[in-house]
């Protein structure tokens, strides 16, 4: 009975999602396209998506980033982990269901700025391949530049500026990525920054050099 009844629920769930589909007509065709939004910005819009460890230096990086292409005359939005979280994400855990869906959220907001024109810098964890991939294909391929923060473990746990590895590791915090959930680094992200042994500056100039050939029109 209960395996029917969760039958029956999943059939009515399905049933609902295919009526919605059907009466959601977008409109993007007749809106201002993505080219004539650039050609206003002057600039090619893409989503720089920072991935890397907890206080491996990501929203510091992105944040000097938003500045220095700010100050270049780029117009350009943050999209970052806790603030994300504190809004439209606020109702999603830690779980591996809730970070999927938390990034694909995240990813589909991405898409909606780079068809404003926007440069999106999104820095999130991110911490699978797979998960990534996901939002690498929802954004598209030709519009996402992976870049990879690479910080030692031991380095983040090191400065720990939230004191989150010292609650994960007391078991305070259940599923933190680098202690009890893995991270899997990128393969071949378009950007690589080791910032050990390395000021904020020199790894904010390495990803605005890395960067600025993709965004001038």
């Amino acid at each position: 009975m209960a395996i029917d009844s969760k039958r029956e629920h999943q059939e009515i769930a399905q049933n609902e999602k295919r009526t919605m589909k059907e009466h959601i007509h977008p409109v993007f065709d007749r809106m201002i396209s993505r080219p004539e939004r650039e050609q206003r910005l002057n600039q090619r819009s893409k989503v720089l998506w920072f991935t890397g460890l907890s206080g491996s230096g990501k929203s510091t990086i992105a944040i000097g980033l938003e500045k220095k292409l700010f100050e270049s005359g780029y117009f350009c939005q943050i999209l970052d982990g806790d603030n994300i979280r504190s809004g439209i994400n606020n109702n999603l855990g830690f779980t591996h269901e809730d970070r999927i869906e938390n990034i694909r959220r995240i990813a589909e907001v991405s898409k909606l700025y780079i068809h404003s024109g926007i440069i999106a810098i999104c820095s999130f964890i991110s911490p699978t391949i797979a998960i990534r991939k996901m939002a690498k294909e929802i954004i598209g391929e030709e519009d996402f530049l992976e870049v990879f923060v690479n910080t030692p473990l031991a380095l983040c746990e090191k400065r720990d500026v939230k004191g989150l590895y010292k609650k994960a590791r007391a078991g305070e915090i259940k599923n933190f990525t680098g202690i009890d959930a893995p991270y899997e680094p990128p393969i071949d992200p378009q950007i690589e920054i080791h910032t050990e042994n390395k000021t904020i500056q020199a790894c904010v100039d390495q990803a605005y050099d890395a960067i600025i050939e993709n965004i001038q029109i």
